[in-house]
């Protein structure tokens, strides 16, 4: 089988089980970005389940048609793609990481696949030891926002296992003034995974750009927070707004 006629196998699917109710139905979690076909859920993993048997469908063959299905657009294509490289994650290796990267470029364009990435390909990838935190690092200035997003989301995984993450602190503070909303988004749910685990050392960080930093992310941060705690992050009147 070509990787078209693979392609062309998961469109036919998507069309003949698309229901416009379903896309209705989860339209309101996305302010944009959102072409799906409708299709529920346990459907799209049993015709995963079903093309993995397919002779001659391997890590490979995957990584090479998984771009004609991101860059459709389609929030249910995309999802296979993602579906199928996680399939076979015993057959990882680096450059399977820099693959998935790229599909940032021509197609993840919602919250949801960025977190969908994040946090079911990411941690696998670290614990093959096939990246690190320092992996992201160009991923931190792309021309995505959902790509940055990726960054904070991608680290909540590994963060729990870890005894001391000042680094991965560290790594994160560039992306403290980025411009985009889903970025503070992904930045506050990482620090406030991380306040659950030494919260004095993530409330120095964040005192540090309370006058400065989106608010989003302290909105998200202090989340977990009581009442007094989350009064020390409020900005000061003399400080300008954002």
């Amino acid at each position: 089988m070509r990787p078209v006629d693979f392609f062309n196998d998961i469109r036919k699917f998507c069309q003949t089980h698309a229901d416009p109710a379903i896309v209705k139905k989860y339209q309101r979690y996305f302010r944009d970005n959102y072409d799906a076909w409708g299709i529920p859920h346990e459907l799209v993993e049993k015709k995963v389940q079903q093309v993995t048997t397919i002779e001659g469908v391997n890590l490979n063959f995957v990584l090479e048609t998984a771009p004609l299905l991101v860059r459709t657009g389609k929030y249910e294509e995309t999802s296979i793609a993602i579906q199928l490289v996680r399939h076979f994650h015993k057959d990882w290796n680096r450059a399977t990481f820099s693959a998935v990267g790229k599909w940032f470029e021509i197609g993840i364009h919602n919250w949801a696949h960025s977190d969908y990435i994040s946090g079911e390909l990411m941690p696998l990838f670290f614990k093959k030891q096939l990246i690190d935190y320092n992996s992201f690092e160009p991923w931190q200035t792309a021309a995505n926002k959902f790509q940055r997003r990726a960054v904070p989301v991608s680290l909540i995984k590994p963060l729990k296992a870890l005894a001391c993450f000042d680094h991965y602190l560290e790594f994160i503070e560039p992306m403290m003034m980025d411009p985009e909303r889903e970025v503070h988004q992904g930045l506050g749910w990482f620090l406030r995974e991380a306040w659950k685990k030494q919260p004095i050392v993530v409330e120095d960080f964040l005192l540090k750009y309370k006058n400065t930093a989106p608010r989003l992310i302290f909105q998200y941060a202090t989340e977990k927070m009581d009442t007094k705690r989350k009064a020390q992050f409020k900005r000061e009147k003399t400080a300008g707004k954002r």
